[in-house]
């Protein structure tokens, strides 16, 4: 695609978190059944409604754009669901596998934090003020999820997953 100026850029770096996004809606019920803590595999459904709603968002920003949401394979997040693929395939002690799914879900959510919190400078600097908005409440859901995930790690899982078997 030909990119001319920052609009360009910023539509291009929609499609990417909305392909990001997509692949994480279907990722995170596979997160969920593999951990074996209650609060966790809670936490990962919590965020895939959150995730879908996520979507919806990004499918309003394109709709007020008049461009289609779709034509990016977004390929970090691909690579970040591949690793956490491979993590559920390992054999490991329920704790532990735990705590490397917070970690493998924290790469996401911090992947993601760095995608909205650009488009939503993006959003500002081309005056498109509703559609920072919008992205500005999902970069907040975003970190708030990173928040939990680390409190979930600190308080419980990595404590359990440190104790001998």
């Amino acid at each position: 695609m030909q990119m001319d100026d920052l609009q360009d850029l910023y539509v291009e770096e929609l499609r990417d978190l909305y392909s990001a996004e997509n692949q994480l809606v279907k990722a995170l019920p596979k997160m969920a059944k593999a951990a074996s803590n209650e609060q966790l595999a809670q936490s990962f459904q919590q965020h895939l409604e959150q995730t879908r709603g996520h979507v919806d968002r990004l499918k309003q920003v394109f709709d007020k754009l008049g461009k289609k949401p779709t034509g990016k394979m977004c390929k970090g997040m691909q690579g970040l669901i591949e690793e956490a693929k491979e993590l559920m395939e390992e054999d490991a002690d329920p704790e532990v596998m735990d705590a490397g799914l917070i970690a493998a879900a924290q790469r996401v959510e911090h992947y993601e934090i760095a995608g909205y919190g650009t488009v939503r400078s993006f959003a500002k600097l081309l005056g498109d003020n509703a559609a920072a908005k919008l992205l500005q409440q999902t970069l907040n859901e975003e970190g708030e999820t990173d928040k939990k995930l680390s409190k979930l790690a600190e308080s419980t899982i990595n404590i359990e997953a440190a104790s001998p078997a």
